[in-house]
């Protein structure tokens, strides 16, 4: 029987990570690195993922990989999983991390916020769902169909609490602004969220007999210097009255992608302060 300390260890385990140069995928990458494993970053913006790529070869002495990618492209993921084969010979895990995450900030035409539902761009829709949702399909394709071939292997989608819960809209709003011009968190961001849940479900039955697990992780929002008020009002909605640091997530990543969690699959882990209790 493996010790819980051995259950952890990623050693030599090679961890494909999309949006793998952005704020989390920085850090799942990071995670993986510490418990001993080889993370692989892909993300559009290549320069950025060899860049941090190289950051983390440097602090945690493993040969971590940056690749340019567009994960709506299966011809782009198969190259990046052909690279990454060709570099490092295995593939035992994907996250399934990038996503498009519109900010509210953005103001549309004639005054009205584009965030609203009455005005959202079709255009907008089709790409948050295209990467946030065709990308992990694709993803899970084509690198879950090269560990079902080895006969094992993890796939974790990144989720959020806003695929359990509605959003607060009230938490988005501006004082003074007319109703038409007040943002709100965008539809399409609780699709893609609520989406990935059920692309986790249809894949852990459908790989079940081939040694895939699949699950998915629901993390509350990350505190990255957003507007105090903003902050404040968020906070008032989470037992534990903080949002979660940005190194907070790791052990639960490392949890769900190591053998800790050799008996879980179809699962959605919620981490959220207690958002989601109230």
């Amino acid at each position: 029987m493996k010790s819980v300390r051995d259950a952890f260890d990623l050693t030599g385990r090679v961890a494909v990570i999309t949006g793998g140069a952005g704020l989390l995928g920085v850090k799942h990458a990071e995670a993986i690195a510490e418990m001993g494993g080889i993370p692989v970053l892909l993300d559009l913006n290549g320069e950025k993922a060899e860049a941090r790529a190289g950051e983390i070869t440097t602090a945690y002495g493993v040969q971590a990989l940056g690749l340019c990618c567009d994960i709506t492209q299966p011809e782009a993921v198969s190259d990046a999983l052909a690279r990454t084969l060709a570099a490092l010979r295995r593939v035992d895990i994907l996250i399934n991390n990038a996503a498009n995450n519109p900010k509210v900030e953005e103001v549309g035409l004639s005054g009205a916020h584009w965030s609203r539902l009455e005005n959202f761009p079709l255009d907008v829709w089709h790409r948050d769902l295209e990467v946030g949702l065709t990308g992990a399909f694709l993803c899970s394709q084509i690198i879950g169909r090269e560990m079902a071939r080895r006969g094992k292997g993890v796939i974790l989608n990144v989720a959020s609490d806003l695929a359990v819960i509605a959003p607060d809209q009230r938490i988005y709003r501006q004082p003074g602004l007319p109703e038409a011009q007040q943002p709100v968190k965008p539809v399409s961001y609780s699709v893609v969220k609520a989406g990935l849940v059920g692309l986790t479900r249809y894949l852990a039955t459908y790989w079940a007999d081939k040694g895939v697990r699949v699950n998915a992780i629901s993390p509350g929002g990350v505190y990255n210097n957003q507007d105090p008020a903003f902050v404040k009002r968020l906070t008032n909605l989470i037992p534990m009255a903080r949002m979660a640091d940005r190194d907070e997530y790791k052990a639960a990543i490392v949890f769900l992608v190591s053998d800790a969690s050799s008996y879980m699959t179809g699962a959605n882990l919620v981490v959220d302060g207690g958002r989601t209790c109230w």
